[in-house]
């Protein structure tokens, strides 16, 4: 058994649920027997999902940057399937810009990769809290939330803002007397999504499929891991374990920020790669 929620009968919960990992986590959990609810914006995705999925999946367009619509989607699920077991917050975009970039993409992708993940913790987990039933709270992060590389500032802001709500959670839960819910950080590696796609039509080679990393994120649960951080075909743990540490050695090392960029600093940060 790979967790306590996470079992035939039990009810999944998934935003950004029409594609990606969303998509593939939604198959998984059905194959293991769980009733499946869904909540996307993309209408042509939705319908997609809804087809591939079958008539017994709920499917709701939602804004998960909205607390209105996330309440909407809670009832549906409430009415439908009775209980949450499983919530997995996975809703995501991107291309929110640099430091000083356009307000309204900064917006959107805060709106939907921060907000979505507090609006879904806050109007789900009070009620799987209060049904006194084993749960799993899965938040999905990203590697640029942990060591923040230059490019799209509005998405690693984003993404290190759920990895602190995801570890405060836990620690919130944990300190619930015979509470049975735990959380869970997602941080997946290169992955063939629509996200990352760009205007390549075949899976790079180094790209994981999201079903590879369902399966990780699975037996990584099942390990009882907290930080579920996911390699790829072309990273393996050790490197991004080094790329973490180098980026909090900035900190402790009073080196400039971002120093893995800088270019005083590239000899050094290749020398610590390879030792």
């Amino acid at each position: 058994m790979t967790h306590p929620a996470i079992e035939a009968g039990h009810v999944a919960v998934i935003t950004g649920g029409a594609s990606g990992i969303g998509l593939a986590a939604a198959r998984k959990f059905l194959s293991l027997g769980l009733k499946v609810a869904i909540a996307d914006w993309n209408e042509e995705a939705i319908a997609r999902a809804q087809q591939a999925l079958g008539p017994d999946v709920l499917v709701m367009r939602t804004d998960v940057s909205s607390r209105t619509y996330v309440e909407a989607f809670q009832e549906a699920v409430l009415a439908r399937f009775g209980a949450v077991h499983v919530l997995m917050n996975n809703a995501g975009i991107g291309n929110g810009g640099p430091a000083l970039g356009n307000l309204d993409s900064w917006q959107r992708v805060i709106g939907t990769n921060l907000w979505g993940v507090v609006n879904g913790v806050q109007v789900f987990v009070p009620k799987m809290i209060a049904a006194g039933a084993p749960g799993l709270v899965i938040n999905t992060g990203s590697k640029q939330g942990i060591t923040t590389p230059p490019g799209d500032t509005a998405y690693n802001v984003s993404k290190a803002g759920v990895k602190v709500l995801t570890e405060a959670l836990q620690h919130e839960l944990r300190g619930i007397e015979g509470g049975r819910i735990e959380a869970k950080l997602l941080i997946p590696g290169f992955v063939w999504t629509g996200l990352t796609t760009g205007d390549r039509a075949e899976k790079p080679a180094g790209a994981w499929t999201p079903e590879q990393t369902i399966d990780f994120m699975l037996a990584s649960i099942e390990r009882g891991d907290f930080y579920i951080l996911c390699p790829d075909n072309e990273v393996e743990r050790p490197t991004d374990e080094k790329r973490i540490l180098w980026a909090a050695g900035d900190i402790v090392e009073n080196r400039p920020p971002l120093s893995r960029w800088h270019k005083d600093y590239g000899d050094a940060f290749a020398a610590f790669l390879k030792g």
